[in-house]
This record gives C-alpha cells, sequence and structure tokens, in this order.
C-alpha cells in the first residue's frame, strides 16, 4: 500500500475528508505512452495558463458589461498587474505550476509538502478559501488535512490538472488517491473533491483520445465519477435556477443535457446558471463549452473568456481540456509566445522551465 493510499484510508477511518469512499479508489487506469511525445501534457498545461492569463483581466465582469468594455476579447490585455498585452498569471496558473514545482522536486505527491508551498509566496486573485486554508496552516494548530475549509468554490478545480502527470505511463489506482487528496487541501468539501476526481477523469480520457468526443460525453463522463463521490447538495447564488436542491451532478446531468438540447448560445446558458465560482455555477460552464466547442481549441477559450463570470478559472480549467485533447499544436502559437510564463511576480519562462523537468523526470 502506497503511502498517500494509507493517508486516505486513514482519513476516511477518521471522518476528515468529505468524500464518498467510492470503487473509482480501486480502479486501475490505462497506462497514456501515446503521450511520450509530451505535447499533449504541454497543451493541457499551457492550455490552463493561457485561458488564466486571457481571462484575469476582465474576471468577475458580466459578459454584457465586459463586451462594452472591451469587445470579444481573442488576446492578452493590459491589467493591474503590467501595462503590456501579454499573459500575466493569476492564482490558477500559479498554483498548478506550483504543484507541479513541488512534485517535481518531491518525486511525486507530497500533500503535507504541497500544503507547505501554497503558503509560500505571493499569490495575484486569492480566493477566500484558500484565503482560510493559508490562515488555518500558518496558525501551526492543526495539521494539513485539517486546514483546508468546507467549499465548493472552483480553487481547487482549476489547480487540479498537474495531477496526471506522475502517473501518466504507470496506470494504477493512486491518481484518484492522489487527487481526491490534493483537491482536499484547499477545499475539503465532496462537491469540490468529487469535481476534482471527475475532472482528471476527464484529463486522462481526453489525453488518450486521438479525436474530439461527442457532445454527450463530457456530461456522461463526468456525471459517472462524480455521482458516486459527492454527498452534500448545493443551491443557486443566482440565474435561472433558484428552486434547485441537489447535487452538482444531477444539475449538469439535468440542465446542461437540456441547454445543449436547446441550442443554446454559451453566453446565454452560461447566464443562466450565472457561471461564477461557486462549482454549481463552474462545473456546468465548462461541460456545456467544451461540449459546443471542444472540437475547437480556440474557439472554446475564447467563449469561456468571453460569455461567463468567473472567466480565468473557468478558462483555465477549458483551456486545460482542450490542451489535453488537441496538444500544444492546438493552441495557437500567439499565445503561447506571448505568455510571461510566470509562476511570481518577475520568474520569466517558469512554466516554461517547470515542464522541461517534468519531461526529464517522468518521460526521458
Amino acid at each position: 500500500m502506497s503511502a498517500n493510499r494509507r493517508i486516505l484510508e486513514k482519513l476516511f477511518e477518521a471522518g476528515a475528508i468529505r468524500v464518498k469512499r467510492s470503487r473509482i479508489f480501486e480502479e486501475s487506469t490505462e497506462p497514456r505512452p501515446g503521450c511520450t511525445d509530451y505535447q499533449k501534457i504541454e497543451g493541457m498545461m499551457l492550455g490552463l495558463a493561457v485561458g488564466d492569463s486571457l481571462g484575469i483581466t476582465t474576471e468577475g465582469m458580466l459578459p454584457e458589461a465586459r463586451r462594452n468594455a472591451c469587445g470579444e476579447i481573442r488576446d492578452y490585455l493590459p491589467n493591474r498587474y503590467v501595462s503590456e498585452p501579454k499573459g500575466f498569471p493569476s492564482d490558477d496558473t500559479q498554483l498548478a505550476f506550483w504543484t507541479l514545482e513541488q512534485m517535481i522536486e518531491d518525486g511525486g505527491f507530497n500533500p503535507d509538502r504541497l500544503a507547505a508551498r501554497f503558503c509560500r509566496g505571493r499569490i495575484y486573485g486569492i480566493g477566500s478559501t484558500v484565503r482560510g486554508f493559508i490562515k488555518n496552516f500558518k496558525s501551526g494548530e492543526l495539521p494539513w488535512f485539517r486546514c483546508g475549509p468546507r467549499s465548493a468554490g472552483n480553487g481547487a478545480l482549476m489547480r487540479i490538472a498537474p495531477m496526471v502527470i506522475p502517473h501518466i505511463k504507470t496506470g494504477t489506482s493512486e491518481l484518484w488517491v492522489d487527487s481526491a487528496i490534493s483537491a482536499m487541501i484547499t477545499h475539503n468539501e465532496s462537491g469540490s473533491i468529487g469535481a476534482c476526481v471527475a475532472f482528471v477523469n476527464i484529463l486522462w480520457n481526453l489525453l488518450g483520445a486521438n479525436e474530439p468526443p461527442k457532445p454527450d460525453w463530457w456530461v456522461e463522463t463526468y456525471v459517472e465519477t462524480a455521482r458516486e463521490l459527492e454527498t452534500e447538495t448545493y443551491q443557486p447564488r443566482g440565474g435561472d435556477f433558484i428552486g434547485y436542491d441537489g447535487p452538482i451532478w444531477r444539475f449538469v446531468l439535468d440542465q446542461v443535457r437540456e441547454a445543449y438540447r436547446k441550442g443554446l448560445s454559451t453566453v446565454d446558458a452560461c447566464n443562466s446558471w450565472y457561471s461564477g465560482a461557486f462549482l454549481l455555477e463552474t462545473v456546468p460552464s465548462v461541460l456545456y463549452i467544451l461540449m459546443k466547442h471542444g472540437d475547437d481549441p480556440e474557439e472554446a477559450i475564447v467563449r469561456a473568456v468571453n460569455d461567463t463570470r468567473d472567466n480565468d478559472t473557468i478558462a483555465a480549467i477549458v483551456g486545460a481540456a482542450v490542451g489535453a485533447l488537441h496538444g500544444r499544436k492546438g493552441i495557437p502559437s500567439r499565445w503561447i509566445s506571448n505568455l510571461y510564463g510566470r509562476t511570481a511576480e518577475d520568474d520569466d519562462d517558469k512554466i516554461f522551465q517547470l515542464l522541461d523537468k517534468a519531461k526529464e523526470l517522468w518521460w526521458d
């Protein structure tokens, strides 16, 4: 039994991880030898960084107000951190690449050390849940596994993609173990942990795919995993579904498929469920955009940036998915070349260096 599986078992026994004990934690994965050229992993991580950087300037704006102020955004804009139109990171890129950096240093996923890494350095656009986690961790009064607040915000989902990287050639159930533990570090809630494991499963399948899946696949694949993990019910904060009270997976199954059946545009569908940082808003937005535009990575990211409220995070998650499917070659080169590549204030090209190091460690 691996060290992390022993940790997960103890967390279940103590009731310290808020997720259902599911059969997925025993299911082996199929290795992804087709990724040995590495460009699909690069696409996944660079797609995340690109989506984040395209969205950061107008994060939190309603789509109509954003369009009135900026027109349709298809390239980087200056923001409060930099005066030139280049790709600057927010917390999405930072926490995802800090995760990769720490796993490179440790030769794999060590939850205690990753928790400590999240508490070092300035985080741009930090969310309230991660801020709460850092406060708890730095107090020294709680072990790392009791520092994550109960939250169904999207702050764990936005950084979960690199968890697949150390497992890409092995094909074991440890991927699901590591993903669940990584998620609960900052967001110890079944909706968040379930979403993270379900999205990792989507990424795993995309890394082995040779062509875009059919539209229904996105919802069906997400729901198949998440329904076995969620234990909580949630209510919308706004939009057209105020009366809903249930799990995230059920909302996705019913409302995302119905929006697609009706042929709603991405902006109309995402407006209907509000498209903010709450996972009951983020997950439907991500999946609907992928249903509509998963075959076109540029358009998928552009729609996420323009048509949602929490657009940097939704675009980062969409970017990771289309990057895993289409590879680095599917991400417009102008977006990649104009990334600063930072994980901090002035470490230009750091994300590219980390991707090179990961390749050396787990591929070469």
